[in-house]
């Protein structure tokens, strides 16, 4: 098993954001739609990998703009085939391909109910898109392996930058952003994936900015290695289910610098204390000893570092899976776009 495809669209992501920043246009008049309407809540709608971009963005929205925002509940509007009323709320569907139909009808909903609905999807020209009011397209290019990677990242930055326009605030910050992804595809991770090839379950955690990338690091590992991954905010983790771990059941803790990284430590004292094989995901300036390390990059900016985070966890799983005898372009029982009702 040679993941030709997944390798080569992990290896793309500098060229695709490199794109997208250099596309301001859109998402600037997208901003200006936003500003004028003046919401007062905003709910994201999701599934799978895109569920932990609309995660990503709910940490945005509130911490830059002060917002309430919440994860909408599709089946409210499907299965229970309810009409809330949705005056003064923004709705964003984030959805890489724009087809699946849950996301579509309850994005007809919402707009129907009053809410201004935006899409961000990597097809402008789909369902998604043309049931929203807005759209937004991350520019990541054909994308065919069935796990996600580059679409995910580009759906985080997109998001990024249309909180910063939204907020009218510059985007400096992400002016090494490129550079950070580049030196997180050369993190070492062949020492991990050997470390954990035989693994049937785990742990992924983290807190703040890095909670999604903890999620979203899960659920590679569990389609393209078909292990047992379960993603817990720190502060969840704590409250109960650290009981089951243990030295056969390894933890991947995201510790980014900044408060989320220093909400993390009491979290990462308890797994030592209960011999814990802990898997560090942190730059080196602020990586305690561990039992294994993938080192990041230093100094990048909180709210960005998630778009470099994921990359060598990517990589990780790519690795794992074809260690195993698995083909990641193609897991079993997958496809591409998932048809949710």
């Amino acid at each position: 098993m040679t993941a030709t495809l997944m390798r080569a669209e992990i290896g793309e992501q500098p060229q695709a954001l490199t794109r997208l920043l250099a596309a301001p246009g859109p998402v600037a008049e997208i901003a200006a739609r936003i500003r004028a309407a003046a919401p007062r809540f905003v709910l994201l709608a999701a599934r799978g990998t895109s569920d932990h971009a609309a995660l990503y963005a709910k940490y945005l929205i509130e911490t830059t703009l002060g917002l309430p925002c919440g994860l909408a509940s599709t089946s409210v509007y499907t299965a229970y085939e309810r009409q809330p009323d949705l005056q003064g709320v923004l709705w964003i569907a984030v959805s890489q391909s724009g087809g699946s139909p849950d996301l579509v009808e309850s994005t007809e909903r919402a707009r129907a109910g009053g809410a201004l609905t935006l899409s961000v999807t990597n097809t402008s020209d789909s369902p998604l898109g043309r049931a929203s009011e807005l759209g937004l397209d991350i520019l990541a290019g054909p994308e065919r392996s069935v796990a996600a990677t580059k679409t995910y990242t580009s759906s985080l930055l997109a998001l990024w930058l249309l909180v910063r326009a939204w907020a009218e605030l510059d985007t400096r910050p992400a002016d090494r952003l490129v550079d950070d992804v580049a030196v997180a595809l050369t993190a070492d991770v062949d020492e991990v994936a050997s470390r954990y090839r035989f693994v049937d379950k785990l742990v992924t955690t983290s807190r703040g900015y890095a909670y999604p990338t903890a999620r979203e690091a899960a659920l590679k590992l569990m389609e393209t290695c078909y292990l047992s991954a379960h993603a817990y905010s720190g502060a969840d983790l704590l409250h109960g289910p650290l009981a089951m771990v243990d030295q056969d059941r390894p933890v991947i803790a995201v510790v980014p610098e900044g408060p989320g990284g220093r909400a993390l430590e009491p979290v990462l004292a308890a797994l030592e204390e209960r011999g814990a094989d802990i898997c560090l995901v942190a730059p080196g300036s602020n990586a305690p000893a561990a039992p294994a390390r993938i080192v990041l990059p230093s100094g990048m900016d909180e709210q960005l570092a998630p778009i470099a985070q994921i990359v060598p966890l990517q990589r990780l799983a790519c690795a794992m899976a074809v260690s195993r005898g698995f083909d990641p372009d193609q897991p079993r029982g997958l496809k591409k776009v998932t048809q949710t009702f």
